[in-house]
């Protein structure tokens, strides 16, 4: 099916933080995207400013040339394309032809078996995970790694612009956008559990914690996740864009991918259990800023407007 304009129809499961940002990026560009979500009340709630809510996943699978997924995980993937054993996926109602577009961080193995899976269906896959964050995502200024034959490409590529900024192609099939959101995730959640522990020990040594991000977000020793995560530190707000379980999971695949090839990270190794000990401490949905929690004999920053 395609609309009148010749344009794909597409289609976007999960208005998760960033789902509901990569939808609204594809309605400004033009499109009046499909939308399924298991809150039926957020997919009507988008529907109301444009495009159509699905009832069910065959529905969305059915009426869609292209089917983005903004899941959170592998099994939700699964879930979304082969359904849950009760209802039906998205699969068996996409035509011969149409792509499925994967944008969660998943083992790069997993996702080279899924579109081996999906050719013997017909279906062209795009291996795409994505990063940016919520705003970035609502803004169309993400950054999306991507991997896919050619013809995926040809048909789906027009609609990966108009959801990120950058799109990366980094290989003709499945597999190279997963090991690059791997070791991206790497990065992220080394960079946010060692700005957690600078700010952890400034505050243990009674440095005042306004000025000590002041200083370092303009020195050497700043990074992106520093000056981000610490921002929701000493506002006192854990409000989960990115909670505290995504690291222990993408972590955990970071170090799964590893030692399939008895590769030693270290670094990964221990921000891993730092985010393992701030799950199992109460902290496993609030923002992943919370790992800073973990460390004995501080008092992080009250809520603003809230006495410590």
């Amino acid at each position: 099916m395609t609309s009148s304009t010749n344009s794909p129809v597409v289609g976007l499961v999960g208005l998760g933080a960033m789902g509901a940002g990569m939808a609204q990026s594809l309605r400004r560009a033009g499109h009046a995207p499909h939308v399924f979500d298991v809150r039926r009340e957020a997919a009507e709630a988008f529907a109301r400013e444009g495009g159509t809510a699905c009832a069910t996943l065959a529905e969305l699978g059915a009426r869609c040339d292209i089917v983005v997924s903004v899941v959170v995980n592998a099994a939700q993937t699964e879930s979304v394309l082969f359904g849950d054993g009760t209802t039906p996926g998205c699969a068996a109602s996409m035509k011969p032809g149409s792509v499925f577009v994967m944008c969660s961080t998943v083992d790069p193995n997993w996702s080279v078996a899924l579109e081996a899976r999906l050719e013997k269906l017909g279906i062209l896959y795009i291996d795409a995970p994505i990063s940016g964050g919520a705003a970035k995502a609502a803004s169309g200024q993400m950054t999306m790694m991507t991997a896919a034959r050619p013809a995926a490409y040809e048909k789906a590529g027009a609609v990966l612009d108009a959801m990120a900024a950058k799109v990366y192609r980094l290989g003709d099939k499945a597999g190279a956008g997963s090991k690059v959101k791997i070791i991206n995730q790497l990065l992220a959640g080394v960079h946010i559990a060692v700005a957690a522990e600078a700010m952890a020990l400034g505050l243990r040594e009674g440095v005042d914690p306004a000025a000590l991000y002041e200083v370092i977000t303009h020195s050497a020793g700043n990074s992106w996740m520093f000056e981000n995560r610490m921002a929701h530190v000493l506002a006192g707000d854990y409000t989960p864009l990115s909670a505290v379980d995504i690291f222990v999971k993408d972590l955990g695949l970071v170090l799964d991918v590893a030692r399939a090839s008895k590769f030693p990270l270290p670094l990964s190794s221990t921000a891993h259990q730092m985010f393992m000990q701030a799950s199992t401490a109460g902290f496993a949905r609030e923002d992943d800023s919370a790992v800073i929690k973990i460390f004995p004999g501080i008092e992080v920053p009250a809520p603003k407007g809230k006495a410590p």
